[in-house]
């Protein structure tokens, strides 16, 4: 699971990763990942964080919280795995889509290592494109 230092618990960063990061759409999920401005010293060092939205969309309230499990469980293994990258900080919110409630934890997981993966090569470009 994540720890706390690992999640996002601001709004303010929500709509950062929302409106300023790029999005990766996969069948059942959907990453916007953005990169942490080097001045913030405390979050850089903390690396990746992540956020949940699982909407009721999805389904009833037992069923989102066993996709918003699952989801916390895919992120710290795809974080664990790399995530945005060994030296990357940076900003995740992945949103469960209406599929997501009918896919296993390693389903899940292999789609938000794939969506990950991704979101690395757009934010490099994004990068390169502004040097």
């Amino acid at each position: 699971m994540l720890a706390r230092h690992q999640r996002i618990s601001r709004s303010s960063d929500f709509t950062r990763a929302l409106r300023r990061g790029v999005r990766v759409r996969r069948a059942d999920i959907q990453v916007h990942a953005a990169r942490i401005d080097e001045t913030d010293v405390l979050a850089v060092e903390r690396g990746a964080r992540y956020g949940l939205i699982v909407s009721k969309s999805v389904g009833d309230a037992v069923t989102r919280h066993a996709v918003a499990r699952r989801l916390r469980a895919a992120a710290a293994a795809a974080d664990a795995g790399g995530g945005l990258g060994t030296d990357a900080s940076g900003l995740v919110v992945i949103r469960a889509l209406p599929g997501a409630a009918h896919r296993s934890g390693s389903e899940l997981t292999d789609e938000l290592v794939a969506a990950l993966r991704l979101a690395r090569t757009r934010l490099g470009e994004r990068e390169q494109v502004r040097a």
